[in-house]
């Protein structure tokens, strides 16, 4: 006896099979502290959905305390461990474009790593968070004078140089302040991951860092010139990267350099920086590396590598973020609209379930093609799983949440949704589109939640508008003396 073809067959994509229960939560996209109670809720942290929905409100970032700093912590042993293993030192920054708030700069510091920061705004919230200035690298492709004047006074621990012209004004700089700052210079090697586009940032044909031998003659011109104290290069590849190959071949091409440049300038250099990039599973067929076994392989590699050149391996630094902070992250939704939409010509039908969030809090999805999973958060349910799209309440077609995903066919109006691996990315990216609030945040530990960021307001918005500020119109204000 044959059996009818499924019409929704035709616009499932090929990595996506329907759940044998929608129920149950892969424990490698959930943060570690992630389950469903008595209840059948989903709780994170030991409370339940509905009750930090009901505190906090929807959307709602949700991010498990313990899981993160577990992650930053096995992450910074693993690779002490594998390089001193490999006879020499490393060192973790934490990449704060993922996800940097007051609360996950402490956490940085008290868990042991480094921190990595992009502009004025991240380098003052970690300062103002207490974050020291010497473990502290400033990233960036056109840093201002006052960023760099900024990273000087406070004694950042060290600058990746990314131009010729940011050379030049930073050495400005450093002769008028009296200061000799540490400096990384960031090199194209010539291999990027194999991700998207957007996110693959070593080819040659893009903002960040200088050729190799653009580096080597900038290497040069800092010995000579003396002015700046030379740390070492600086490589980054990608981001979502799920083997080590990618590192190794640039590591390579960097020893290379790192050779070249020691004789040049007739000393060695104590650090070779890798970057970061590591990924996370958002889907529950990728499987990221485990930071011992990134560590171990990476440690052994580059020791044979420096051995191949009769050359000590440098102290080796590298800048993950999302896989500290993604997955300790999920957002909950408040489910309001559903459709039941007819796909192409056939019988195949799509379920758009609207949230009450969208690309404002998650603009991956329409940045990047990116994927994420969703499951019922607020009740367990035996029925039947439907195919859904889940969709936010911009205006704009490509404001989607969950490209493809399955949701139990008794989906109601008023049911919590949750998306997870959210900790990275989201926060960062958010925007006040439509001019929606941007959640709040919360961190939830042994059954307790903590306000992180408060939920913005509609005030807060206008705020920045002129006509409706108290505050005087410059032409209103009194002239200073």
């Amino acid at each position: 006896m044959s059996v009818a073809p499924d019409p929704a067959a035709s616009i499932v994509p090929d990595w996506l099979s329907e759940p044998g229960d929608l129920n149950a939560l892969c424990t490698k996209l959930w943060p570690t502290n992630a389950r469903r109670n008595s209840g059948g809720e989903i709780e994170l942290g030991g409370l339940w959905a509905s009750e930090l929905a009901s505190q906090f409100g929807t959307p709602l970032m949700v991010i498990d305390e313990d899981d993160a700093r577990s992650r930053m912590r096995s992450t910074l042993e693993a690779f002490t461990a594998a390089f001193a293993e490999a006879g020499t030192s490393a060192s973790i920054y934490y990449a704060g474009k993922a996800f940097l708030t007051g609360a996950v700069v402490q956490w940085v510091r008290e868990e042991g790593l480094n921190l990595d920061v992009a502009s004025l705004g991240e380098l003052t919230l970690a300062l103002r968070a207490g974050f020291p200035a010497e473990r502290i690298g400033f990233h960036g492709n056109n840093k201002s004078v006052a960023e760099l004047s900024c990273a000087i006074r406070e004694g950042v621990g060290s600058i990746v140089l990314d131009s010729w012209h940011e050379l030049e004004r930073l050495t400005t700089l450093a002769r008028e302040m009296g200061a000799r700052p540490r400096v990384r210079i960031r090199v194209n090697s010539g291999i990027h991951a194999s991700t998207h586009s957007y996110l693959a940032t070593a080819h040659e044909d893009q903002k960040f860092g200088v050729t190799i031998a653009d580096a080597e003659r900038m290497a040069v011109q800092v010995a000579e010139e003396n002015v700046l104290e030379l740390l070492g290069f600086h490589s980054h590849i990608g981001s979502q990267i799920f083997e080590t190959s990618g590192f190794l071949a640039a590591a390579d091409r960097l020893l290379d350099l790192h050779e070249r440049t020691s004789k040049a300038i007739g000393r060695g250099l104590p650090e070779l920086n890798l970057g970061g990039g590591f990924g996370i599973a958002y889907l529950e067929h990728e499987t990221p590396l485990a930071p011992a076994h990134m560590a171990t392989e990476l440690a052994r590699e580059l020791a044979a590598q420096a051995a191949e050149r009769g050359i000590p391996l440098p102290h080796v630094a590298f800048e993950p973020g999302r896989s500290l902070i993604g997955p300790a992250g999920v957002t909950l939704y408040e489910v309001g609209t559903i459709k039941a939409v007819h796909v192409g010509d056939g019988d195949a039908v799509r379920h758009y379930v609207s949230v009450d969030g969208g690309m404002s809090d998650n603009a991956r999805p329409a940045l990047y093609d990116a994927d994420y999973t969703v499951r019922l958060a607020s009740r367990a349910s035996t029925a039947d799983a439907m195919l859904v799209r889940v969709a936010g309440k911009h205006c704009e077609s490509g404001d989607i949440v969950v490209h493809d995903g399955y949701l139990p066919s008794d989906l109601a109006l008023g049911d919590l949704v949750a998306v997870p691996a959210t900790g990275a990315y989201c926060h960062s990216l958010s925007s006040n589109y439509n001019y929606l609030t941007r959640p709040a945040i919360v961190a939830v530990r042994h059954g307790a939640a903590e306000l992180m960021v408060r939920r913005e307001t509609i005030e807060d918005l206008l705020m920045r508008d002129m006509t409706f500020s108290a505050a005087p119109t410059p032409h209103e204000q009194e002239p200073t003396a």
